[in-house]
């Protein structure tokens, strides 16, 4: 069976990288009003040389996503169940050689917090958890999702990778979104980002989407962490991860999320960061390439910046959020993977929404058609 790997090794890192960098300011002019956007089209759209011409492509940006999702933004929330995890990833909280204190959430404990979640209006909800297979099971995932998918019009998985058949049980059992982020799509320096664990497969990373999407489960979310390598880079083996997926698997749904490193407590630096600026010009150019998918900005980013980009392409936006298992009826900073960056409550962002002349959507009805 052939995959998105098989896609990939047809392409060359530094050649992609360079062919970016060459990109020429008419590249990019001819990019902004071609109707009918190539992944080539792309690369100029995300190169320096795009970046003057920055205002053309939000309003081209505005112009399509209204076009397609209106004035609307999804809100939705993440149910942190565990922060175990078998991988050594050299960025992240959650780091097997962390000294961080360790908890799995109950059943009883998951209908606590999505009780809290629930009483705030929220019908979205993406259950994260640390990879630990032994503690974090296929089945574990099952039980939390049948405690709680009464509540909920949508329940997302951000989780370790599972074979196909992992999915469909999920799948059956009420699970209607999955995201995993390939983190780097370098898959040479993969492995100094990721050097022991279950993660540090990098092509049954890859392959995840694949396996989703014959899963039947409706709608993927894909994405780099900006940051690890060079994000041009890695945003256009993204965009081109995206086009495979929406010409194989046409049925299903895609999400893109553009997570930036954030402070933890391994203290990792990037070694490529992407500044406000260069943010605003992908979301622009990922919008400019492809008006079906969404693309999701979490609490991550600063109240300044997410307001910005509800006009620039984003339409699905986490608030309110915690990082921590049981941050929601008890706040424990030091369990949390990563520090939030815009801390308002789902009513403040109900708020902010309106007053950018946006509509915050609560529940996703095409997970009832």
């Amino acid at each position: 069976m052939t995959s998105f790997y098989d896609t990939l090794k047809t392409y060359d890192w530094d050649d992609v990288k360079q062919n970016i960098m060459d990109k020429s300011k008419n590249d990019a002019i001819a990019a902004i009003n071609n109707p009918h956007r190539t992944l080539d089209d792309f690369m100029a759209l995300i190169s320096p040389a795009a970046t003057p011409l920055l205002e053309d492509m939000a309003v081209e940006a505005n112009r399509l996503t209204l076009e397609r999702f209106g004035n609307t933004i999804q809100l939705y929330i993440p149910l942190y169940v565990s922060n175990y995890c078998t991988n050594f990833c050299v960025y992240c909280g959650f780091n097997h050689d962390n000294d961080i204190h360790r908890k799995m959430l109950t059943l009883e404990e998951v209908q606590a917090e999505t009780d809290v979640i629930t009483g705030w209006g929220f019908k979205h909800l993406l259950l994260v958890s640390g990879e630990a297979p032994a503690v974090t099971t296929v089945d574990y995932y099952e039980k939390v999702i049948r405690a709680v998918r009464d509540k909920f019009s949508q329940i997302a998985l951000e989780v370790q990778p599972l074979d196909t058949d992992d999915y469909a049980q999920l799948h059956e059992a009420g699970l209607s979104f999955v995201c995993v982020y390939q983190e780097t799509y370098n898959e040479q320096q993969y492995p100094k980002y990721h050097p022991k664990g279950r993660k540090a497969n990098y092509r049954y990373r890859l392959e995840t989407p694949d396996r989703v999407c014959t899963a039947g489960v409706q709608k993927m979310g894909i994405g780099a962490l900006l940051g690890l390598e060079d994000w041009r880079t890695d945003s256009f083996f993204t965009a081109l991860h995206l086009k495979y997926l929406e010409r194989t698997y046409w049925r299903s749904k895609y999400s893109i999320s553009l997570p930036r490193l954030r402070p933890h407590a391994g203290a990792f630096m990037p070694k490529d960061p992407i500044n406000d600026k260069q943010m605003v010009q992908l979301i622009c150019a990922y919008r400019l390439l492809d008006q079906q998918a969404e693309i999701s900005v979490s609490t991550r980013e600063s109240r300044e910046f997410r307001d910005h980009v509800m006009h620039l392409g984003a339409t699905s936006m986490s608030a309110g959020s915690s990082t921590e298992p049981g941050g929601y009826v008890v706040p424990h900073k030091e369990l949390e993977q990563f520090a939030i960056n815009d801390n308002r409550t789902p009513q403040e962002m109900v708020e902010a929404i309106k007053a950018q002349g946006y509509e915050p959507v609560w529940k996703d009805w095409d997970a009832w058609m």
